[in-house]
């Protein structure tokens, strides 16, 4: 069984090329984690999945404790044998869930006791809990438990939350059960603050994590303050491991990260833009509900592989969206994911090569374009 081992082959700038070798396979980084939550990237098979390039993809411990039970995913093999998907798998932690979705939620320095958001039952997530869900899952990459600080939140709540944060991190990785190909990844919180992210990150590397992920950002501060998040917090982080910027995002925001030193990503916004008919092109974003395309013999994306672009025409995929056929948000999901894998490979090769600045600078301007120019063009 593979060893858990983060390299790094060449760089430019900011920017790494690196392979993170797991249980179940290697990821070639910088790289994009389709969001498969509930044990299914929504609207495709794991066969397409992996037809687009995507190496890992991303469970989560929150859905899977309530609904079908980690207990009963383990006892069927775990989350690879049970959804068919045999590559490294991530889960996140749940804190992010527990945060955001459960009921009558209380806090303490326990943990977390919440009610179900599907049938009100009654539950606790702890740091050893969380740790003991991934285990049974059979997560390739285990991340601490932590609680995602708001945004807004003043010096004094981003303190008090990323230091309890840091204290439940600790008791995720004495939780945490040690075997080859498999990590844990530490998550730096601290707000905006550039005083707390580095005592955040000071605190991580102390406890020496198999990987680093940046929390707490894209929940509403806006590209520019998360960039300037990043330019403080990634120099904080070891150079021979991994680090995942968690939640994030548009590809701008991808695109931007890399930039700044960041290796992983995961974001539902391309499975759920093609759920919604936003389709993401080499020349800017296109609604296919847009009357525009209704008699358009071409294809969404010239450039792209994928079966959407390569065997039906914009009008085909713009009558499914608006007869609401389940063919269009499959296609226009497929899409999506093929567009998101193909941009990690343009900056995986421009890292290579030694023009991720030029790569970057094409792709955002032609990501500008939008709806109307890439209707037209």
């Amino acid at each position: 069984m593979s060893q858990f081992k983060f390299e790094v082959f060449a760089s430019d700038g900011a920017a790494r090329l690196g392979r993170l070798h797991t249980a179940h396979g290697p990821m070639d980084t910088p790289a994009f984690m389709p969001v498969g939550t509930a044990a299914t990237v929504k609207a495709m098979t794991p066969e397409s999945v992996a037809s687009t390039g995507a190496q890992m993809i991303l469970g989560n411990t929150y859905h899977l404790m309530l609904r079908p039970g980690a207990e009963r995913v383990g006892r069927l093999g775990g989350l690879h044998e049970f959804m068919n998907w045999h590559g490294p798998i991530l889960t996140d932690s749940g804190g992010f869930q527990v945060m955001s979705l459960a009921k009558l939620r209380k806090l303490t320095e326990e943990g977390v006791a919440f009610q179900s958001h599907i049938d009100g039952s009654r539950h606790m997530l702890t740091p050893e809990r969380s740790m003991e869900i991934q285990n049974q899952l059979d997560a390739d990459v285990t991340m601490a438990f932590d609680e995602c600080t708001p945004f807004p939140a003043t010096p004094e709540q981003a303190a008090e939350s990323m230091r309890l944060s840091m204290r439940w991190a600790r008791r995720s990785k004495d939780a945490f059960v040690q075997r080859p190909g498999y990590g844990l990844f530490g998550i730096v919180q601290g707000g905006v603050y550039h005083d707390l992210r580095a005592e955040s990150a000071s605190a991580l590397t102390a406890m020496e994590f198999d990987g680093y992920a940046v929390g707490g950002l894209a929940v509403g501060e806006g590209q520019e303050l998360m960039f300037s998040t990043l330019d403080f917090t990634t120099p904080l982080l070891p150079k021979d491991k991994p680090r995942y910027l968690m939640g994030v995002g548009k590809p701008s925001d991808i695109i931007g990260a890399v930039l700044r030193g960041i290796d992983m990503f995961d974001c539902v916004m391309p499975t759920r833009s093609g759920r919604t008919a936003q389709a993401f092109t080499r020349r800017g974003t296109v609604n296919m509900r847009n009357a525009r395309h209704q008699d358009d013999p071409r294809p969404l994306d010239e450039g792209c592989a994928c079966p959407a672009c390569r065997n039906y025409s914009r009008a085909y995929l713009h009558h499914l969206t608006r007869s609401e056929e389940i063919l269009g948000p499959m296609l226009l999901t497929w899409h999506n994911i093929q567009f998101y894998q193909d941009t990690m490979r343009g900056l995986r090769a421009a890292i290579a090569e030694g023009r991720v600045q030029e790569f970057a600078e094409q792709a955002l301007a032609l990501e500008a374009l939008g709806d109307v120019e890439a209707s037209v063009v």
